[in-house]
């Protein structure tokens, strides 16, 4: 309990120092440079020693373990899409065998849609109506859900080296506007495996812009997967490489004849990464996903699996401290959770046209590029294009399936502070069916979040 009591007292005393000391903090990547606050959890805390001596030796302590831990939190800060900011208080005990911290950051957007409504929290162009309605045609949203907490805690062992644990949630767990808590991740990573939920491996988290949007491009693949990874880094940093086995998630069109059955196999994403520059902050990504799906055929009377497979090439360019470009494409069949605008679609499989009593895995592909220009230290703007395909096969599966969705958009960033951002965004979004019809929505965004 005395335990307890303390470390709440400390996070008090942190909200009120973050208050009074956030002019004369420090930035790294863009965020103010963290309090550390030393906490004793254990008798070993202590020190033997005479008067004079213990207080030399508990200074030197407590300052070696205030930078071991500002570096450790800095160093597990993850650079990309929708990531942790660095934490602005981080509690540590004396010899920093053990840290902790808490973040997170409070985000308000505001959207105004005009000349047709998707029908999403998110610019989605999968989801634009194709016919138009006057309950269509504009529409304004307040949105406080992506407002997200996290947990940081990492110990220094001698037998495991660093152990890593993470876990934060948002509020987009129900229904929209229901602000029911999520788990978006929670793992714990150590000798280059993570166990848990994270980002999945095929992912590449710097080759997207920064969108006030929160899917981001439609062509991107950000989506959290159950996991057993392993990562390793060769030639000084400069080579990296991951696979991963991941629960999986099919989204099919089952028809009359065909039915779902659980899935007994994991998604399998493998990585090739090569980084240059003075911090290895430009790279190249090559990734592949391998999966098998089954179904029930109840024509055939027999169970159905289907190979899905998918390859992309990514990579973020720092071409100057001024510029930087984004980009990824991914082709591949049956691979719809690991393309945004996709996702839950029913488009891994359908049934084959010219006879239903058969299945096919659906081809498809997508790309993005998008450029960000650093105006001042604080200052940003960025746009990019976002397109998504899917191919026939075998003929045409229903005239009204979606054939193209197409993504734009232009933002410009304002952080006031290392903590307190604004920003303004303008989103174009088009869908086009296999039958040729089109059509696409318009919408403004706007966003004031501040980060803890």
């Amino acid at each position: 309990m005395k335990r307890v009591l303390l470390i709440i007292g400390a996070m008090v005393a942190t909200i009120y120092a973050t208050a009074q000391n956030h002019h004369a903090q420090r930035h790294h990547h863009g965020d103010a440079e963290p309090t550390v606050y030393i906490i004793s959890v254990s008798e070993t805390d202590a020190i033997a020693c005479p008067p004079q001596e213990c207080t030399q030796q508990s200074v030197a302590m407590k300052n070696a373990a205030i930078k071991s831990a500002i570096e450790d939190h800095k160093n597990a800060t993850r650079d990309g899409f929708q990531q942790a900011t660095t934490p602005s208080a981080i509690f540590a005990d004396k010899r920093n065998t053990f840290s902790f911290a808490i973040g997170g950051d409070i985000a308000l957007r505001a959207a105004y849609s005009f000349d047709r409504i998707v029908n999403n929290i998110d610019m989605v162009p999968y989801d634009v109506p194709m016919t138009l309605t006057p309950a269509d045609q504009q529409e304004i949203r307040m949105d406080a859900t992506t407002s997200r907490i996290f947990i940081r805690g990492i110990a220094n062992t001698k037998k495991l080296g660093q152990v890593h644990i993470f876990m934060d949630m948002d509020f987009r767990g129900g229904l929209t506007g229901s602000y029911t808590p999520r788990i978006r991740s929670g793992y714990v990573q150590m000798l280059g495996l993570t166990i848990g939920r994270d980002v999945t491996t095929f992912c590449d988290l710097t080759a997207a812009p920064t969108t006030i949007d929160f899917q981001g491009p439609n062509a991107y693949n950000f989506r959290f997967a159950t996991m057993i990874r392993y990562e390793h880094s060769f030639l000084d940093n400069h080579l990296k490489a991951g696979v991963a086995a991941e629960m999986p998630s099919v989204s099919g069109t089952y028809g009359e004849t065909l039915m779902a059955i659980p899935q007994r196999v994991p998604d399998f994403p493998i990585y090739l990464q090569y980084s240059w520059g003075k911090n290895r902050d430009s790279h190249i990504r090559a990734s592949a996903v391998f999966r098998d799906m089954y179904l029930y055929n109840s024509a055939r009377q027999s169970e159905d699996d289907l190979f899905g497979w998918g390859v992309q090439f990514s990579g973020n360019i720092h071409i100057t401290k001024y510029l930087e470009l984004f980009m990824n494409g991914i082709y591949g069949e049956g691979i719809t959770r690991y393309i945004n605008d996709l996702m839950g679609s029913g488009l891994d499989f359908t049934p084959r046209p010219n006879d239903a009593t058969r299945v096919q895995a659906t081809p498809m592909f997508g790309w993005q590029a998008a450029a960000q220009i650093n105006i001042l230290p604080n200052l940003f703007v960025s746009g990019g294009y976002s397109a998504v395909t899917v191919r026939k096969k075998n003929g045409i599966y229903s005239e009204d399936m979606y054939k193209q969705g197409q993504y734009i958009f232009g933002n410009i960033f304002w952080n006031l502070t290392p903590r307190f951002a604004l920003a303004a965004e303008y989103l174009d979004a088009h869908r086009k069916n296999m039958s040729g019809e089109k059509a696409h929505a318009n919408r403004i965004n706007l966003l004031a979040k501040y980060s803890f």
